[in-house]
């Protein structure tokens, strides 16, 4: 009888330690591909966006701008800056109408601010002169245009252009790729009614996370006569959301861990019926009641523990599977890529997943344990 409950208690046991390892291991997956979408989004956005954007209250001027350059170039965190014009226009392709954003560029500067030479897919940058225009992928298939087609191009002040499309970009973000198209500097210029003048100046930074630092410090520098925003702000919207998202997949899944958890406690409330003369020898022969509740702590902790190292192992082992054999597919006309991404990151992902394993396994063991150290000698060995 006595090997059977042994039996018992190992299969039980057997069972928390697969519990917890299931629950890691789910954790750890989820939370890294998680990751990978955080950091692929990031990228993307810093790819399409310059890191800090400086727009004035007025058109800026050729003297004004040469002043914001040497101002802006001063600070040792600037890579690079390129001077744009932004704006709506209506596109017209046979009998339909598309609004998009227009954004005047200097072809030979724009490759240090964005990435927009690395997105091209058809043509190049260097052939944007004037009376060309860059279009996204997108929108080349809505409209229905290739590379070296025509495009009427309508703008605020009624002028009708007729534009050839010099390149055609693959950002990976649809709306980007959809809703924003590049023309030459001087080109804007004439379609917007601005010679010489800009309406904004991009700014490119050797560390984009830097960028809140470095825009106090340049707002500071032009004495606050412009606006400002960093990359961060322009999506802070988009990135709260993410976080929003990944801390609630966090702690929907530790409760797995939680559920999980219960099968410690039965466990240990199994052991200590069964070990219940045992307990009482000790108790009898002297060992105190905190020193009872440790042994039956550490046991729990052990339990734990295996399940947590075999959860770790197993999530980081198909982590890395996902990442390298890349076996699932995602659908690229829903979403924006093309397979799962994956990003372990030690710290802070993998580090609060096994402490919060760790924590809720400890509080799991303390009723049994409490259980254990509270039974008396006489009452343990009263039918033994």
């Amino acid at each position: 009888m006595t090997r059977r409950k042994e039996k018992f208690i190992s299969l039980i046991s057997i069972i928390s330690i697969l519990g917890i390892a299931i629950g890691v291991m789910a954790l750890i997956v989820v939370i890294a591909v998680m990751s990978g979408f955080d950091k692929d989004l990031h990228d993307k956005v810093i790819g399409n966006y310059a890191h800090i954007n400086l727009m004035g209250f007025k058109a800026i001027d050729n003297n004004e701008y040469e002043n914001i350059s040497r101002i802006v170039r001063a600070n040792t965190q600037v890579k690079g800056i390129s001077p744009y014009i932004q704006g709506q226009v209506l596109l017209k392709e046979s009998n339909r109408y598309f609004a998009v954003g227009l954004r005047g560029i200097v072809p030979s500067e724009q490759s240090q601010v964005t990435k927009l030479k690395e997105y091209l897919v058809a043509g190049s940058l260097e052939n944007l002169a004037a009376g060309g225009i860059i279009i996204g992928k997108e929108l080349a298939a809505y409209l229905g245009l290739g590379l070296n087609s025509n495009l009427t191009l309508q703008s605020p002040l009624g002028k009708q252009y007729t534009l050839k499309i010099a390149g055609i970009f693959n950002s990976g973000m649809y709306d980007y790729d959809l809703n924003l198209v590049f023309t030459n500097l001087k080109s804007s210029q004439d379609i917007f009614g601005m010679p010489d003048q800009i309406s904004a100046v991009a700014i490119k930074l050797d560390n984009p996370d830097l960028a809140p630092a470095v825009r106090k410090d340049l707002a500071a520098a032009l004495r606050f006569n412009y606006t400002l925003k960093t990359w961060m702000e322009a999506n802070q919207n988009f990135f709260a959301a993410l976080a929003l998202e990944k801390l609630t997949m966090f702690i929907i899944l530790t409760l797995i861990i939680l559920v999980a958890s219960f099968n410690i406690i039965s466990t240990l409330i199994v052991m200590v019926v069964e070990k219940t003369k045992d307990i009482g020898i000790l108790r009898a022969l002297g060992m105190s009641a905190f020193s009872i509740r440790k042994i039956f702590i550490y046991q729990g902790l052990i339990i734990g523990a295996l399940g947590t190292l075999l959860g770790g192992l197993g999530g980081a082992l198909l982590c890395f599977l996902l990442k390298k054999y890349q076996f699932i597919k995602l659908p690229q006309d829903i979403y924006y890529i093309d397979r799962l991404p994956v990003a372990i990151q030690v710290w802070p992902d993998i580090v609060l997943i096994i402490m919060s394993a760790l924590v809720i396994i400890l509080v799991a063991t303390i009723y049994p344990a409490s259980r254990a150290s509270g039974l008396k000698p006489v009452e343990a060995l009263r039918y033994e």
